[in-house]
């Protein structure tokens, strides 16, 4: 076979792994073979292995975003159960977590939650090159290299096809991005209120530096002396505060200035990934940003920080000539739906052990 036309069938075939796709199981299962094939430069790998690289990859978005799954999809059940069986942070390094799953294989508990992975991924994955009817059968003729399927199944080990190990390394991070680009597509229908699900699917290597809202609100405590923490009651000075995200970071995925305040550096860790009590907290937090923008827009009315509330209203003259009332409609209108979502998401509230 030509080297091209090689190239444009194997490219052909891994376009229809996902098809006819209804739990998330095939794209981890895909990109932990990729990981450990490009990264490790290994041709044998067993079931557990990839399966413990699928439940590390899947961690982040499922404990920290709480991302859903759907229904039919068993794999946040099982990392759920794994974090707490395990008690694994929910941050954890993706290494980490694949190590103390793998060094936790002993413990039957841990064995038998993965175990349901074993039973159909591996085959059903092959079924772009094998039409499947029964696991010995689809075992038996990937052991030939059937259709030149991706790999050959032993036991509870693949083998992978050496004619496919050069166009992998090749094409290593078109593949993980394609991979997570159908993710992206598959999780958004199951999330369909939910911010910016691509970004929720790795964890990031570094946040995105806050020095340009921080800047925003040392203006406004220049000018108005200091302010108060809507939480402790506290008086806020420069250098004397945390900008806490009202609704989490986590849910919401951006660092946009509406979203942002000055609070008392000891809300930070307490509030953590929790809900703000609208009721209690959200008129104090939008009057905060009303009169903030008030001072601050005729002293820079081209702050291109500003712009960040044009997401809430069409013009930003017109939003600091708003009245208190009218100014926390368009906080409510955005806020409220925001909350409830996550809320269904399963974030929780804070409890506030600060209390004015």
């Amino acid at each position: 076979m030509l080297f091209a036309e090689k190239i444009t069938n194997e490219r052909k075939v891994i376009g229809q792994i996902f098809n006819n796709t209804v739990a998330t199981y095939k794209y981890y299962w895909f990109v932990s073979i990729l990981d450990i094939v490009v990264k490790e430069q290994r041709r044998q790998i067993s079931f557990w292995e990839i399966i413990a690289g699928m439940v590390a990859e899947a961690w982040y978005p499922i404990h920290y975003f709480r991302l859903s799954f759907g229904k039919a999809d068993s794999l946040y059940q099982q990392v759920v159960a794994l974090q707490q069986e395990l008690n694994i942070p929910i941050d954890a390094r993706k290494a980490d977590i694949k190590k103390q799953l793998l060094d936790s294989m002993n413990m039957p508990r841990v064995k038998a939650l993965l175990r349901v992975f074993t039973l159909n991924v591996p085959y059903r994955f092959l079924s772009p090159w094998i039409n499947y009817t029964t696991d010995n059968e689809v075992v038996s003729l990937s052991q030939a290299y059937t259709n030149n399927c991706l790999y050959a199944i032993k036991a509870d080990t693949i083998e992978m096809n050496p004619e496919w190990e050069q166009y992998l390394n090749d094409n290593y991070p078109v593949l993980r991005d394609f991979t997570f680009w159908n993710l992206t597509v598959f999780l958004q229908k199951r999330n369909p209120n939910v911010p910016d699900v691509s970004s929720k699917l790795v964890k990031p290597i570094q946040r995105e530096s806050l020095i340009k809202q921080r800047n925003f609100w040392d203006a406004y405590i220049d000018l108005n002396g200091s302010m108060k923490c809507i939480y402790t009651g506290k008086e806020l000075y420069k250098k004397s505060y945390d900008l806490d995200h009202f609704v989490p970071w986590s849910f919401v995925s951006h660092n946009l200035l509406w979203n942002l305040l000055p609070a008392d550096a000891s809300i930070n860790s307490s509030k953590s990934n929790n809900l703000p009590v609208l009721g209690e907290y959200l008129r104090p937090f939008a009057r905060a940003h009303q009169q903030a923008i008030q001072t601050l827009y005729p002293k820079n009315p081209n702050n291109k920080l500003l712009e960040d509330y044009l997401t809430l209203h069409d013009s930003i003259p017109e939003l600091i000539r708003l009245q208190e009332n009218d100014f926390l409609n368009v906080f409510q209108k955005t806020f409220s739906p925001m909350v409830q979502i996550a809320e269904n998401m399963g974030f929780k509230y804070w409890q506030n052990t600060f209390r004015l």
